[in-house]
């Protein structure tokens, strides 16, 4: 099942995509895909409703924008240098613990949004990833158990500002949480359609060229081992996502470096997840 969201940036209304390619407008049934809607068994309950033939459920305009498919998290988690390759181009060691990261919600962005360069920027950078969704409260979870407390899957896209980041002090937050800089989406495949997370291929055009093509397989910490290594410092809440980390060939990793440029599209995919499709645009 995939779990969509549309309309206006921030009155975005909760669907569904059906396997014949038809949208329909689930705002009937359940108000939105919040923290509220997985801590009370949302998802079994949208089963539920699109096995019984999505009654009273309306067909979406084809060309209505689709939102962030689940709504703003309470927690927007990420990894960093997760991939060996990834973490050799940027010459700063090869962690041995996941390298944890917060990133502020309110860069949160739907699949299609323009990327906006924001005031200043001279190094802005995309990094395409797996990112997953917590089904249920999480805390100390046992590793062997991390995959009942994911609720879906998604493609994220991690744009960064490096100048920020690396350049200004402190931790890399503030390079990292620009609006727009959280695209996630079109939709959110929920886990039962996912038998293996690590068994995905990934990728990033700029442009039309590729510039990333991974696998998750070759992630230094699974899935499995960052539902429990980040319950261990956190509670993670129904909602709450967790981004995965990038492979090799990022923009600073170039040689010499290709951060992006207002004009430049940017194309991120995870198979069997769907893409996310972007214009950078300057600030306004």
């Amino acid at each position: 099942m995939k779990l969509i969201r549309f309309g206006e940036e921030g009155c975005e209304e909760p669907g569904v995509l059906l396997d014949d390619g038809r949208m329909l407008d689930a705002s009937g049934e359940f108000s939105d895909y919040d923290e509220g809607f997985f801590a009370m068994g949302g998802i079994d309950s949208l089963q539920e409703w699109v096995k019984d033939g999505c009654p009273g459920g309306t067909e979406i305009d084809p060309l209505a924008r689709l939102g962030p498919c689940v709504g703003r998290p309470s927690k927007l988690v990420c990894i960093g240098k997760n991939y060996f390759e990834h973490a050799k181009e940027l010459g700063e060691g090869i962690p041995t613990e996941p390298t944890i990261f917060m990133k502020a919600t309110s860069a949160w962005s739907g699949p299609t949004d323009d990327v906006i360069i924001p005031r200043g920027s001279t190094k802005l950078d995309y990094e395409v990833e797996l990112a997953f969704v917590i089904g249920k409260t999480a805390s100390y979870v046992d590793e062997r158990e991390s995959l009942d407390y994911i609720a879906g899957y998604s493609t994220f896209c991690d744009f960064s500002e490096r100048a920020f980041q690396k350049e200004m002090g402190g931790q890399w937050t503030k390079g990292k949480s620009a609006d727009s800089f959280a695209p996630m989406g079109p939709w959110l495949v929920t886990a039962d359609q996912v038998p293996d997370p690590q068994k995905l291929h990934l990728w990033c055009r700029v442009n039309g060229d590729i510039r990333q093509n991974g696998w998750t397989g070759d992630m230094m910490f699974s899935v499995r081992q960052l539902v429990s290594y980040v319950s261990r410092f956190m509670t993670l809440l129904p909602g709450d996502v967790i981004a995965t980390g990038t492979p090799a060939g990022v923009a600073m990793g170039m040689t010499p470096p290709q951060y992006l440029q207002a004009g430049d599209f940017v194309e991120c995919g995870v198979e069997s997840l769907g893409e996310l499709a972007q214009r950078v645009v300057a600030f306004r």
